[in-house]
């Protein structure tokens, strides 16, 4: 499977590079857009599990990795939805 990663910018100027074992990252996001941060978080929750899925019904396991980005980004998210103008940056795609 092809996995990439996707670089993000939280509200507060963090920049973290991300980890999907599946491109699928690229139907959810677009380089240079930004989201708020709920929207960012389910958009990531539907995406990863996704991931996730195909890692499963190819290998017979569930990709642990993109659980694990998935609980860091819910868990980063939480000091954030409080504000309903913060906004996630989607900087890039690394391939």
């Amino acid at each position: 499977m092809p996995e990439m990663r996707f670089v993000i910018t939280w509200p507060d100027g963090q920049e973290e590079s991300c980890y999907s074992p599946s491109l699928i990252i690229r139907e959810f996001f677009t380089e240079g857009e930004s989201y708020s941060v709920a929207d960012f978080v389910d958009r990531s929750r539907r995406a990863l599990t996704i991931a996730s899925d195909r890692v499963e019904a190819k290998f017979g396991f569930a990709c642990s990795s993109a659980n694990d980005q998935l609980a860091r980004i819910e868990s980063a998210a939480v000091a954030f939805l409080h504000d309903a103008d913060a906004r996630v940056h989607c900087k890039t795609f690394i391939l």
